[in-house]
């Protein structure tokens, strides 16, 4: 690194979000929470982090209240008593080292199988009841299925809110249920919540609506999205920035506050003709904040490093001209942390060369 760090270190706002700095850490799912209660360990986990200079956290995908919301016992619930301490622990122990805090909420749709635990009898779901494009697992969601679903968004937004938290992501990307009602590829539906770009956003409208009205109008809600899938690495949900503007107009409107926009490699273009990626984009065509992530700090992407290559410590120089530039708000860390608990103080004491490479083998504890 030879450019100053200082313009990550900026105080930011959003509504009535104060943030110390530009450093978020990245929502990455651990799998540490044995019957979705997460315990003394992930509030340590998290604890840490704050300790050593993250502005805000995103906490890993915790699901809502539907039974087929995911297909791991040990991922967290942000539902239910015991699971909600839980979490009003992590955040009281993140709070006291003097950073903020948002759950992501979570369903899967169906990324999740028929017999997958927990709730094994419980069928998954989906827009059209498709992984991907042409392999179908269950019929299309009904009427009243989907506001089942988007009433669970809503009472774990209000759960955030009546607890504490500083704000709540909705996960829109990756391929799981929202997703999967953005994606062409997984929603071939010929009611309101098919067809075009347009109306393939309602599902998340009326998601984002509700939680809106749970939680008023001062609670910041941010939404992540990606072009690329799980399912189909290539997709894309807009090929032109004109597209990526119809996209995003209709989520902006129904109450987005931020979009954490999902790169594989946050440094990669998103259009040709211009040097802006995903979140610069994002940020031009919606006027609206936006945090980048993909790769930060590190030489491969996750896809990678899941199978079994090591990353190496990258500059991040680049980063700090986006952020300067004012072409990104806010930078998102993912594995260079989740393996660097001090990844931020390292950072600002330009210590780069201190910092740890991520091995695959991180992922089998709570550092």
């Amino acid at each position: 690194m030879s450019m100053s760090p200082d313009p990550l270190f900026r105080p930011y706002r959003v509504n009535r979000l104060h943030l110390a700095n530009r450093i978020v850490m990245a929502p990455m799912t651990r799998s540490f929470s044995p019957g979705g209660v997460p315990g003394a360990d992930v509030a340590a986990y998290y604890r840490r982090r704050a300790e050593n200079g993250v502005g805000l956290i995103i906490t890993e995908g915790t699901v809502i209240d539907h039974p087929a919301s995911t297909n791991d016992t040990r991922v967290p619930h942000f539902h239910g008593t015991e699971a909600l301490a839980g979490w009003a622990n992590v955040l009281a122990e993140v709070h006291a080292a003097g950073a903020k805090i948002m759950p992501q909420i979570w369903h899967i749709g169906t990324v999740r199988r028929a017999g997958d635990r927990p709730n094994p009898e419980a069928p998954p779901i989906g827009p059209s009841g498709l992984y991907k494009p042409g392999v179908k697992v269950v019929e299309p969601m009904t009427d009243a299925q989907i506001a089942a679903v988007i009433c669970a968004y809503a009472r774990a937004a209000a759960d955030a809110r009546r607890l504490g938290f500083d704000g709540v992501e909705l996960h829109g990307a990756h391929g799981y249920l929202i997703d999967q009602f953005f994606w062409e590829g997984t929603n071939q539906r010929s009611d309101r919540y098919g067809g075009d770009m347009l109306a393939r956003t309602r599902f998340a409208v009326e998601v984002i609506q509700a939680c809106r009205q749970a939680v008023g109008p001062d609670f910041p809600i941010l939404l992540r999205y990606s072009q690329w899938k799980q399912q189909d690495y290539a997709a894309r949900l807009a090929g032109t920035p004109e597209l990526l503007e119809k996209f995003l107009a209709p989520l902006a409107d129904a109450g987005v506050d931020v979009f954490h926009c999902s790169t594989r490699r946050f440094w990669e273009p998103e259009f040709e003709g211009s040097a802006l990626n995903l979140a610069g984009w994002t940020k031009k065509l919606s006027g609206k904040p936006v945090i980048t992530v993909g790769s930060v700090s590190l030489d491969n992407d996750m896809v990678a490093a899941f199978r079994g290559k090591a990353a190496a410590i990258t500059s991040i120089d680049k980063l700090i001209e986006m952020v300067a530039r004012e072409e990104v708000d806010l930078v998102a860390v993912g594995r260079a942390m989740l393996v660097d608990y001090a990844w931020a103080a390292k950072v600002r004491e330009n210590r780069m060369q201190d910092l740890l490479p991520f091995t695959p083998e991180s992922l089998r504890s709570l550092a």
